[in-house]
């Protein structure tokens, strides 16, 4: 099952004033705030990725695999999308502990 349109804008809602971007990937979304992709969307479950500042605030939050074959997230619950506070603050503290991403190398000009 994909992940719904709006089940993505409900999310962007909830992480205001954050400027986070969702971009499609195979009917699911890459989630990306500063540049960094620090979550995905699948089947309207965001998973997190897991860093050490992230496992502070998590706590007790169940871990699972977006897709197969990818490495395990931090499968957040319904009950904790609900909590804006805690959400907006996971999206900072993940993305901070990422590092930058790499720069595109330029194609040579013939």
């Amino acid at each position: 099952m994909a992940t719904e349109r709006r089940f993505i804008d409900g999310l962007l809602d909830k992480m205001l004033p954050l400027e986070v971007t969702p971009r499609p990937m195979f009917g699911e979304y890459g989630l990306y705030y500063e540049g960094k992709n620090f979550a995905v969307v699948c089947d309207n479950t965001l998973f997190v990725k897991i860093t050490e500042p992230g496992a502070v605030l998590a706590g007790r939050v169940a871990k699972g695999a977006p897709y197969p074959g990818a490495k395990p997230a931090f499968k957040i619950s319904r009950a904790k999308l609900s909590s804006h506070e805690w959400l907006v603050e996971m999206v900072k503290v993940t993305s901070a502990a990422l590092p930058s991403p790499k720069p595109k190398k330029r194609k040579p000009v013939r």
